[in-house]
């Protein structure tokens, strides 16, 4: 397998509120969306929205009480005032915040938010991962065997 990642879809209770609320963070729905799905660009990985219960339909499995999943979605930024900005941004548009940012153990600035259904980001400046000319985050090399 080569791996990457090329799509991950949240089961939201509303189609259309979750995808109000990620436009009104800049994301701009493909025209393969519909009122049932909706697909973002998201920087070379796209952002599905799809309703949970068709999504659990979907796996073959039971639709479970939301709660804490065990994952979150990460925004990297090139500055920690870029960071509060995103939260901010995400507050006021609907999201809740979960934990405000502040400097971390590992020598970078993060803080949590969800979005409308629970979905957890964590919005971080990395200073330790730059950025290419496309925005994307560039890990360093992998360690010497």
């Amino acid at each position: 397998m080569q791996p990457r990642v090329s799509l991950i879809t949240l089961g939201v209770t509303d189609v259309a509120r979750s995808r109000r609320f990620y436009e009104t963070l800049g994301f701009v729905a493909s025209s393969a969306s519909n009122a049932d799905v909706t697909f973002f660009d998201a920087g070379g990985v796209v952002l599905g929205l799809f309703g949970r219960k068709a999504l659990a339909d979907d796996a073959q499995i039971a639709d479970s009480a939301p709660g804490f999943s065990g994952i979150s979605i990460a925004h990297n930024c090139r500055s920690e005032a870029e960071v509060d900005a995103v939260i901010a941004e995400a507050v006021a548009a609907g999201g809740h915040l979960v934990k405000a940012a502040h400097k971390v153990f590992w020598g970078g600035y993060s803080g949590y938010f969800a979005d409308p259904d629970g979905y957890l980001w964590e919005v971080a400046h990395n200073p330790f991962f730059p950025f290419d000319d496309a925005g994307r985050v560039v890990l360093p090399p992998p360690a010497a065997s």
